[in-house]
């Protein structure tokens, strides 16, 4: 290959699990040595204008340029201390221009990684005698899933839980892998949600809003944790809505979120 012909990819698709038509789980293999992250992070992946996107994706406006890169940032999901991939959860936004690419991807496929994560939205600024609750809807799951991935091996005293919303029961990505945790792990509660159980029977868990599941006091009834600023951390990751309900909520109980130089009790990452 000459060099004016250099790919720009740097790492290839070595896992693809696709949780519905719209949920994505990617496992990325750079060539190079991986770099070092922190769970929660977040990477950047990226392909060119011209790859191919996924049949259901909406007419593209304008069109991607064929020689230029585009990318995007995404949270990590994989476990830091896995050193052969990095893996990321992802949801199809017909109308977007990367993940339309990525959903076509198949195994060994080339793709673009960044050098290195990025990202504060980590359990650094937690004390470690505190509880962490994790709150997510969609893909907001994918740096819980880090930070379980990694921490619970050790971990036997610091409480966890997460409260993942979705639509459907089948939208619920990694969920059999949170109920296997749960069991194995007395320190860590699942909590799963569904919005339409009228439209998925099947689902025999909590259903409505997870804002409404907070303020009807589901994570104290489920964990025993309760959402008090002194014994506990809130992260939130996902819908806007539901962060900035669940934020309002949670400041009216003494919660305060971070600022710049300036940590809080409850850490958001924004998500889109």
């Amino acid at each position: 290959m000459s060099a004016d012909n250099k790919s720009p990819y740097n790492a290839a698709v070595i896992g693809r699990e696709e949780i519905n038509p719209q949920l994505l789980v990617l496992r990325v293999q750079p060539d190079a040595a991986m770099f070092d992250f922190k769970p929660g992070q977040f990477a950047v992946l990226g392909l060119l204008g011209r790859e191919p996107r996924v049949p259901e994706a909406a007419a593209e406006e304008p069109v991607s340029e064929p020689d230029k890169m585009i990318r995007r940032a995404y949270s990590i999901s994989s476990s830091s201390v896995e050193r052969r991939y990095v893996e990321f959860y992802l949801t199809l936004i017909t109308s977007g221009q990367l993940t339309p690419r990525l959903f076509a991807l198949k195994h060994g496929s080339p793709l673009f990684l960044g050098p290195k994560a990025s990202g504060v939205f980590t359990l650094d600024r937690v004390p470690p005698d505190k509880a962490v609750v994790l709150i997510a809807t969609g893909t907001g799951l994918a740096p819980y899933l880090s930070m379980l991935r990694t921490m619970l091996v050790n971990e036997t005293q610091r409480r966890f839980v997460v409260l993942h919303g979705a639509r459907f029961g089948w939208d619920l990505g990694y969920r059999g892998e949170l109920e296997s945790l749960a069991r194995l792990r007395p320190n860590f509660t699942y909590i799963p949600s569904i919005t339409r159980p009228d439209q998925d029977p099947h689902f025999h868990g909590r259903t409505g809003r997870v804002q409404a599941l907070v303020e009807q006091g589901v994570v104290e009834k489920e964990s025993g944790v309760a959402l008090d600023p002194a014994q506990a951390d809130v992260f939130l990751c996902g819908n806007p809505d539901m962060v900035q309900a669940v934020k309002a909520m949670l400041e009216g109980r003494g919660f305060k979120t971070d600022q710049p130089g300036k940590p809080g009790t409850i850490h958001v990452e924004e998500y889109w």
